[in-house]
């Protein structure tokens, strides 16, 4: 293990670094001489991070791009396609139940339900 990575280690294994109490409210990106990423994300004081790296910057935490709404009608079209095939069948067993899923499941989109609740079958 390299000095850096032993010194975080010891850093996020006690309470106290150096006499001192160690507050662990910032995360950082560690990175080489061209800009290339070496550690994601550490947890350290920046004044750790500074003495010890020469080239870091401030981790941003991701933020979510999913269109929930996007995934809900991929999910709605796969189900769809899923029953395309029981539903040409006359002789389903649960014909009356597919019908009228198939129905809510063309008609969730423009319901106040959408898309927190997805239909189910014979609901």
């Amino acid at each position: 293990m390299d000095t850096a990575v032993t010194a975080v280690t010891e850093l996020s294994s006690s309470n106290t670094y150096l006499g001192r109490e160690k507050t662990m409210s910032s995360k950082w990106v560690i990175k080489d001489a061209d800009g290339n990423v070496t550690n994601a994300c550490i947890k350290a004081e920046e004044a750790f991070v500074e003495a010890n790296f020469d080239h870091y910057e401030a981790y941003v935490t991701p933020t979510s791009s999913v269109d929930l709404s996007a995934e809900a009608r991929m999910w709605r079209d796969g189900e769809l396609t899923r029953t395309d095939t029981l539903h040409l069948l006359d002789d389903y067993p649960n014909a009356a139940n597919l019908t009228t899923y198939r129905a809510e499941l063309r008609a969730w989109p423009s319901t106040a339900d959408f898309p927190d609740t997805k239909p189910t079958l014979g609901s």
